[in-house]
């Protein structure tokens, strides 16, 4: 019989969505709808990725943020963006001792598990640009001296679409670090309902459902997920049809693309569609799961040409001609597994 802690490194998929089903009712219990927000925030802990929230004010995309960081424990810093922030009020600085003639090393709130970057389209580029190096590689470099990160380290955005003024949108390269970017609507009638109905009462005190070494082993395993070699292709594919429109039979929107998603994309589909199949209980991935990822993973990988902002063409509606052009693989699990 295996101990507990082997029972823990790498847990079997029943096992590991009963602990996440655990966590997200927890979540639940602040959160009134918004299912598919509270999924895709799961998914991008699983597979180790981080997360930007776009939607208008008051839809709980900071309150969600916050009671997944609860639910987890570990550490949990938030960073409120503003136009006079400067990089080192994120990453951290040197400050000289007059008492010691030596300088000292502060760190900044990046040093933490859980960050949430609040608003993050409301500091400009060079601030934004701070977060680059800890984003990729989980290390920050202050001077000559380079300082890790905590384990696991997951950045969570938000940011308001609907204001321009004050707003810097961000640059290329750092949108591209978030695994999945959502769109967040407003809820449904029953589900506003619940959130006002909730407001009356002092809100409930949150269990913590997982700890930071249950949250390791869930990540070892999303390495054990299968996926068919065919469904990384179709990943591929769908990316390679952003790049080449025309190559692939949609000459249509190629005026529309400057240029197309990044290696990043492909990655983030398939790691996600990893930890989507653990989250629902599954040890291998389905075509259908790469399917309702696409959009989150690749709509911000997209730059629009200026013939689409005149037209009011979306990322999202390009990539519904994307998903509607690629051919979705047919799989036999049974007989790749048993290959």
């Amino acid at each position: 019989m295996a101990d507990s802690h082997t029972d823990l490194s790498v847990p079997e998929p029943p096992q590991a969505q009963q602990r996440l089903e655990e966590a997200l009712f927890e979540i639940r219990r602040i959160i009134a709808g918004q299912d598919a927000m509270l999924e895709r925030v799961l998914v991008c802990l699983l597979a180790g990725g981080h997360l930007l929230i776009e939607g208008v004010p008051g839809l709980a995309k900071t309150l969600t943020i916050k009671t997944t960081a609860s639910v987890l424990g570990g550490t949990f810093h938030r960073v409120q963006f503003t136009p006079d922030l400067v990089p080192s009020d994120l990453v951290g600085t040197r400050i000289y001792r007059p008492d010691s003639g030596e300088f000292d090393t502060e760190l900044g709130p990046v040093f933490c598990n859980f960050l949430l970057a609040d608003e993050i389209n409301r500091a400009p580029a060079k601030v934004q640009s701070a977060l680059l190096e800890v984003m990729q590689e989980r290390q920050v470099t202050i001077g000559k001296a380079t300082y890790p990160v905590p384990d696991p380290f997951l950045v969570m955005a938000t940011q308001n679409p609907i204001e321009s003024e004050g707003t810097y949108p961000l640059p290329e390269a750092q949108v591209d670090r978030f695994m999945l970017k959502i769109l967040v609507g407003y809820p449904a009638r029953d589900e506003e309902l619940t959130v006002v109905q909730r407001s009356l009462v002092p809100p409930p005190d949150l269990r913590q459902a997982l700890s930071l070494d249950d949250l390791r082993a869930l990540q070892r395993a999303v390495y054990t997920v299968y996926i068919d070699p065919a469904v990384v292709s179709y990943a591929v594919s769908l990316a390679a049809a952003t790049r080449s429109p025309t190559e692939h039979g949609l000459a249509d929107i190629q005026a529309y693309i400057s240029f197309g998603a990044s290696p990043r994309g492909p990655i983030s589909v398939v790691q996600s569609a990893r930890a989507l199949a653990l989250l629902r209980g599954r040890d291998y991935v389905l075509a259908q799961d790469l399917v309702e990822l696409a959009k989150d993973a690749l709509r911000h990988r997209l730059v629009l040409s200026y013939q689409a902002l005149a037209e009011e063409m979306t990322p999202d509606a390009i990539l519904d001609r994307v998903l509607a052009a690629v051919p979705v693989p047919q799989i036999d699990l049974a007989r790749a597994t048993a290959a």
